[in-house]
């Protein structure tokens, strides 16, 4: 098997029972670790901002340098968002709120609302019949090789590397996220007016200090930085060669969790700045453990470590898959499809 592709050898029901009696040991938050994480966290943030200050009396060679840095430092605090999303990250669920708020604002994500949409991800991962909500857009080859023309063309658009890591979440983070879902509720939309609110105030802010284009292209890199990697760090998590897809009463939570969300072993540094989330079969059998814990769980029984990695490297092979084939059970490419239609 390749360094790009995942494989579990037992998801049977007794392993079911197992797997909950081990995460249950996980899902106490811990206020002292959230803590922790909050203050090297948010406090590294605050300081790049002070330094990118500075650094434009300097150079703009160094100020993009350390806007970049703070664009992966904002992946980890979006990480601190999710888990304040499920609830997971402290023991009080005002204090989950109030953090999740703001991180919310500096990630430019409406806390509730997200919060809900990716309550649905976790119910519907890996079901064929559910997708929509939360996830990239995947096709199977039939659904492919039936569509329009332009319907293909708009796909394979969507798939563009350029277009998938770079414009697709500058768009849905600074401009999707700006209006509130058609399906969302009061709190919801609340959520989106209150967070849009919260981030004019401080673009005006930091315009009157920093100056309006300056901050401008330093937000703009900042956000761009890490939606490139926050995209590319929720592909690699459902998007590699044998994830997991079924229809139906075939569909089953814990195949969905172990084989469908990947184990992405990333350098500690990298694991570092997206807050233990290639650990993301662990996540998906439970919502309830905060990112602070999902390196111990994995780690506490031989069940889960039966889950293969992606590597760092092995993980840019999954960039030419792009389709779901029912038949063989695994994404493929388009190249892929190419040669079986013509071999037929």
């Amino acid at each position: 098997m390749s360094s790009g592709t995942q494989q579990v050898t037992d998801t049977s029901p007794h392993s079911a029972a197992a797997w909950r009696q081990i995460v249950s040991r996980y899902q106490r938050p811990s206020n002292g670790r959230a803590a922790w994480q909050i203050a090297n966290t948010f406090g590294s943030y605050a300081l790049l901002w002070a330094l990118l200050y500075w650094s434009l009396s300097v150079s703009w060679w160094l100020t993009v340098p350390l806007a970049v840095l703070a664009g992966a430092l904002l992946v980890r605090i979006f990480i601190i968002f999710h888990d304040c999303g499920h609830g997971s990250y402290l023991s009080s669920l005002r204090a989950n709120n109030v953090v999740g708020f703001i991180s919310g604002v500096l990630t430019v994500t409406p806390f509730q609302q997200w919060s809900w949409q990716h309550g649905i991800h976790h119910t519907t991962a890996g079901h064929l019949d559910k997708r929509g909500t939360g996830d990239i857009w995947t096709m199977t080859v039939q659904e492919y090789l039936e569509s329009s023309r332009w319907k293909r063309f708009a796909y394979r658009l969507a798939r563009n590397p350029i277009i998938l890591f770079v414009i697709a979440p500058l768009f849905v983070f600074l401009i999707m996220q700006r209006y509130p879902s058609p399906r969302a509720g009061v709190r919801e939309r609340h959520s989106v007016w209150w967070t849009n609110l919260a981030m004019l105030c401080g673009a005006i802010a930091m315009s009157a200090l920093f100056g309006f284009w300056a901050y401008l292209v330093i937000q703009l890199t900042v956000l761009a930085v890490a939606g490139a990697i926050g995209v590319w760090l929720f592909y690699v998590q459902h998007q590699f060669e044998d994830v997991y897809w079924a229809r139906g009463s075939n569909w089953d939570y814990v195949s969905a969790a172990l084989k469908g969300s990947s184990f992405y072993k990333l350098p500690r540094v990298l694991q570092w700045f997206s807050g233990n989330i290639g650990f993301h079969h662990i996540h998906h059998l439970s919502a309830r453990i905060p990112n602070y814990y999902l390196q111990q769980c994995h780690e506490a029984d031989p069940l889960f470590q039966q889950v293969k990695a992606i590597t760092f490297f092995g993980s840019f092979g999954t960039m030419r898959l792009a389709l779901w084939d029912e038949a063989s059970r695994r994404l493929v490419s388009f190249r892929q499809i190419r040669q079986a239609r013509r071999g037929r």
